[in-house]
Formats: C-alpha cells, sequence, structure tokens
C-alpha cells in the first residue's frame, strides 16, 4: 500500500510531467521541422522511401503509415508482405488502398516478403514460387513494382553452390514476369548464402536473365565483410532500391546485429564515399530507410519517419547535393 504524496511531491512530480511533456513536443516540433526543410523532391538525386520495419513494434495501421509517410516527405513505402495480409485480412480492399496511394503521390518501390525460392529441397522451393506469385500479384494490385529476394530459408546450414541460386533467381525472375513484379536479389550480411557483394552479382550475372538486379544495404554490405569499393563494379541502372541505414563503432562487426542499426549519419558508415559512388554508378532509384533500432520503437511513428527522411537528406546533400 503507497503512502499518500505530500503537497511538495505532488508539485514536484506535476512539474516533471509538464517537463516532459513541453519536451517532447518541442522535439517533435524540432523533427517537424527538420522535415519541412528536406530539399523537394525534383531536386533529389536519389528518391527517398521508408520501409515500415523502421516502426514494426508500434505496430501502425498500414493506412495511417501511408498517410504519415507521405505528410513527412517521403517519394515512395516498402511495406512487409505481411501488413498487407493483415489489412486484407481485416477486410482490407487492396483496390482502395491502390487508389489512396495514388492519391497522396506516394509508390510502392519495393516490398520485404520471404519465400523460400533458394532452398535445394525441390518441393519446397516450388510451394516458395506459388507463395512468391500469390504476394507479387497482391502487390500488383496495390500499384507495386519490386519484391525483396532475400536468401530466407538458406541463411543457416549448408553453403550452397552459386550456379545453382542462379539457375533459381532466374526462376524466380520468370514469375516476376508473369505478375509484373520485379524481384531484387538481396543480401544478408550474418547469412550463410548471399552475405557478400560479389556472391550477389556472380548469382545475378549467371541467372542469365535480362531483369536481374540487386538489393544492397549498407549494414548487409559491412555485416557481411565486402568493401564499400566493391559498389564502382556494379552498373547502378541494375540496382532500383537501395536500403539506407548507419552502424556505431561497437560492437565488433561479427557481434553486430539488426537492432545496432542507426539513422543515417549518426554512425560510422562511410555514407559520402557510398552515396557518391552510388551515384558515379548511375543510381538514380530510391534510398529506402530500413532500421530494426528497439530504442526508435519507443517513439511516435511521425518522429521516427520525419527524422528518418531529415537524417536521409542530410547525408544525400552533404554527399551528392
Amino acid at each position: 500500500m503507497s503512502l499518500p504524496l505530500s503537497r511538495r511531491e505532488v508539485i514536484a512530480r506535476s512539474a516533471t510531467a509538464a517537463g516532459l511533456a513541453l519536451s517532447s513536443s518541442l522535439s517533435a516540433g524540432l523533427y517537424a521541422a527538420e522535415a519541412a526543410n528536406i530539399t523537394p523532391p525534383q531536386k533529389r538525386p536519389f528518391g527517398y522511401c521508408f520501409n515500415t520495419s523502421c516502426v514494426r513494434e508500434q505496430k501502425p495501421d498500414l493506412v495511417s503509415e501511408i498517410e504519415m509517410a507521405a505528410k513527412a516527405g517521403y517519394d515512395g513505402i516498402e511495406p512487409w508482405i505481411r501488413e498487407l495480409d493483415q489489412y486484407v485480412q481485416d477486410g482490407g480492399s487492396l483496390r482502395d488502398l491502390r487508389k489512396r496511394l495514388a492519391d497522396l503521390g506516394l509508390g510502392v518501390e519495393s516490398a520485404i516478403g520471404f519465400a523460400n525460392w533458394i532452398v535445394d529441397d525441390d518441393e519446397k522451393r516450388a510451394a516458395a514460387l506459388e507463395q512468391a506469385k500469390r504476394e507479387m500479384n497482391m502487390l500488383a494490385e496495390i500499384g507495386g513494382k519490386r519484391i525483396a529476394a532475400p536468401p530466407a530459408g538458406a541463411h543457416r546450414g549448408d553453403k550452397l553452390d552459386l550456379m545453382d541460386i542462379a539457375r533459381r533467381y532466374h526462376a524466380l525472375l520468370e514469375v516476376g514476369r508473369e505478375t509484373g513484379i520485379l524481384p531484387q536479389l538481396e543480401i544478408w550480411g550474418p547469412a550463410t548464402n548471399l552475405s557478400r557483394i560479389g556472391e550477389a552479382v556472380f548469382v545475378a550475372t549467371e541467372s542469365g536473365h535480362p531483369d536481374a538486379c540487386l538489393l544492397l544495404d549498407v549494414y548487409h554490405i559491412f555485416r557481411g565483410g565486402s568493401d564499400f569499393n566493391g559498389l564502382r563494379l556494379i552498373n547502378g541502372r541494375a540496382m532500383h532500391v537501395m536500403h539506407i541505414n548507419d552502424y556505431p563503432a561497437e560492437p565488433e562487426r561479427e557481434q553486430m546485429s539488426d537492432k545496432d542499426r542507426v539513422y543515417p549519419g549518426d554512425g560510422v558508415a562511410p555514407l559520402d564515399k557510398i552515396l557518391q559512388t552510388l551515384q558515379a554508378t548511375g543510381f538514380t532509384g530510391m534510398l529506402s530507410l530500413e532500421l530494426f533500432n528497439p530504442e526508435y520503437f519507443k517513439r511516435p511513428v511521425e518522429e521516427v519517419m520525419q527524422t528518418g527522411i531529415a537524417k536521409i537528406d542530410r547525408a544525400v546533400m552533404s554527399a551528392v547535393g
């Protein structure tokens, strides 16, 4: 049983609460002001996209998320397939969602799915291609353009032959042709397979498919041990989306995980060099903010979005503006 608070304690706690509320209000105002000052879309060398992973623990509904991203100034959004599934399960109409996105001028530049297209098991791989087809058809209904193709299902376990992966990626690209959605070969830094830039370039090249393309990520390039100089060997037109983020000086690379990602410019990644190299290769696609930081999950969705676009813009304009 707690004792009654004294008058002095009540006043002190009230003042603290008021101070926190004022601080939060001022902070939100600052982020909004920063977002208002970002470079206009027509003057950006790259597009700015919001990956919904950044606020997944706040669990905003998809429609509100889309509206807030548009308000913050993003050109596109990169939802997770499970969000679209939930939206439909809750009675949402994909046709209505497409119209809302179009009205807001927000493109569905990519999406995150985990179909196991890469695995050795023929039966599981066939089922994965059917899953990918369903997910791509759903994306097409809302005006989507692309979907990530990470090494899900082969990120642990045995090392696969790169030529086998290339053939499997070709098969996935053919599903993409049927649906009008482009599968982007994605690297995962900690994965057993497709952890390095060179592996992804080999697979995309040897797939022999005209639609082959890469989806790279600042954190994953570093975490997988590749050097950022490798970016200069890639034709920028074979990349449509690049996941942008940053990473801290600690822990050591091999001990880092998704939760360690930070806003662009808040870590030690050589973002100037990365962005300059991307521009030199001819990349003019989307920089999609992808974060999983538990500290950001504690913050309001709108604040995370506004802070993110301000940080992206500052990094881009500092490097190539």
